[in-house]
């Protein structure tokens, strides 16, 4: 069974774009109920930022749920809060940077059924601080690095037989 992921940066004149696409073997219920869990997070994050979730636990995952973080880049401290916008399950849902590192952060997650699995889209629309250049020289060099892992855990999670 193979497995695909690519990911692409693309840019507009407002602000830059990353989209990723990662192909698993599950059904799409079982692939979307794994991101309804906001504890999943810490999986799905490179051990490098120390990501941790600071809002109250559980958090129910629905559109205006607000969830906060805490994280390091290139070990600076970063405190994130982030506001689910949309929530259409099994299908979608996008979270939205409210306070963090960035001028924009919008998050889409897609989820479609296909070829007996499911394809997860990461769609996230970006501006920085210092614009072109540091995006050019830092940001995407991280959100890469960032992704491929993402990717690589999802396969990892959702390799056939597993539960």
């Amino acid at each position: 069974m193979s497995t695909e992921s690519t990911i692409d940066f693309g840019t507009d004149c407002a602000a830059f774009t990353l989209t990723t696409r990662t192909w698993l073997p599950r059904p799409r219920s079982e692939v979307f109920a794994f991101f309804a869990d906001a504890e999943n997070l810490d999986t799905l994050t490179p051990p490098w930022l120390k990501f941790h979730i600071t809002s109250p636990r559980p958090i129910e995952m629905r559109k205006g749920a607000r969830i906060d973080y805490k994280l390091r880049i290139h070990g600076l401290p970063v405190r994130w809060r982030t506001e689910i916008t949309a929530w259409e399950p099994p299908l979608r849902f996008v979270d939205e940077q409210l306070r963090g590192p960035y001028r924009l952060w919008v998050h889409e997650h897609l989820f479609e059924e296909f070829d007996d699995g499911t394809t997860v889209w990461d769609k996230v629309r970006y501006r920085v601080p210092g614009g072109r250049w540091v995006n050019t020289l830092l940001v995407r060099r991280d959100l890469n690095a960032i992704f491929r892992y993402r990717q690589g855990r999802l396969q990892e999670a959702f390799q056939p037989g597993e539960p």
